[in-house]
């Protein structure tokens, strides 16, 4: 059973990011304050759930929390900035976001930069731990999965409503055959050394 939070007496933001490992689009951000009074049999880490699990949960999570926000970086600055700043940012935009400010902020991993002066602590594999970063990571991933089932629409060769952008064996193949597009991160390297020799 996950915790609601770490401190049970402050008001504690969850946070959380998806997309860190792909070829293309965002890396979404998401912060999310529950109630004191908030449980669910099956929130956990949104990689451990089915997309039907995940989409259930994103509705009962925008409806029970005190207050939520996503944000989504996009690739120009992920390549401006690199990845892991990039996923901080828009942690940092997400809490900004929120309509209550925070008296404490939870992250799931270990690695973060203060936002002002309210106190954090970062949780290596915190979404299999607390309620509120579990919740983050439902919705940061289903709402990236949105918008890349959204891009497959208008660039299906690449098959992102599948892969979302990760480097399946497949979305590389793509990349080789169809070259990469504005969404693809021009920082991470696309093709490994041998696919991208020409014979």
């Amino acid at each position: 059973m996950l915790k609601l939070k770490i401190n049970p007496h402050l008001l504690e933001c969850g946070t959380d990011e998806a997309g860190r490992g792909c070829l293309a689009g965002p890396v979404t951000a998401a912060a999310v304050i529950l109630p004191d009074n908030f449980q669910h049999p099956f929130l956990t880490d949104s990689k451990q759930l089915s997309e039907k699990k995940r989409l259930q949960l994103k509705e009962i999570i925008e409806r029970e929390a005190i207050c939520f926000k996503v944000v989504h970086v996009m690739m120009d600055e992920i390549d401006k900035i690199n990845i892991l700043n990039a996923s901080i940012l828009g942690m940092h935009r997400c809490i900004e976001g929120l309509s209550h400010a925070p008296e404490f902020i939870a992250i799931d991993g270990n690695r973060f930069k203060p936002f002002g002066k309210t106190p954090f602590e970062c949780v290596v594999k915190g979404d299999g731990k607390f309620l509120h970063i579990a919740a983050a990571s439902i919705l940061a991933k289903t709402y990236r999965d949105e918008y890349m089932t959204a891009l497959h629409e208008k660039y299906p060769q690449y098959n992102w409503k599948q892969n979302k952008g990760y480097p399946t064996k497949e979305h590389r193949e793509a990349i080789r055959n169809h070259g990469s597009n504005i969404f693809h991160r021009k920082s991470f390297k696309l093709l490994p050394d041998q696919l991208g020799l020409k014979l």
